[in-house]
């Protein structure tokens, strides 16, 4: 379990850090940190696993991607995350 998030959260950042601006890396990182968090919510949802089990759970997974997104959020400006979710796929070729 912990190999396959491992591989879901490096493939997309070193693809953000490849095809987008530095600038829009952190939000990028950001929504792709809590979308899976979502995502081992749901998975441990319906697995049925306790949240009070011994060893590491996907609840621990989810609380760790939430706190990470968080980090790289809070570290990143709201006009870069403005700038992400405004993007259509172009390169903005001025910047305010």
């Amino acid at each position: 379990m912990l190999t396959l998030f491992g591989l879901l959260t490096a493939l997309p950042a070193v693809l953000a850090l490849h095809m987008l601006e530095p600038e829009l890396v952190l939000p990028a990182f950001s929504i792709l940190l809590f979308v899976e968090a979502a995502f081992a919510v749901i998975a441990a949802r319906f697995m049925g696993v306790s949240d009070n089990a011994e060893g590491i759970t996907l609840w621990d997974f989810a609380g760790g991607f939430t706190l990470i997104g968080c980090a790289a959020a809070v570290l990143g400006e709201a006009d870069q995350a403005a700038l992400f979710l405004e993007q259509d796929g172009q390169r903005p070729t001025s910047r305010p």
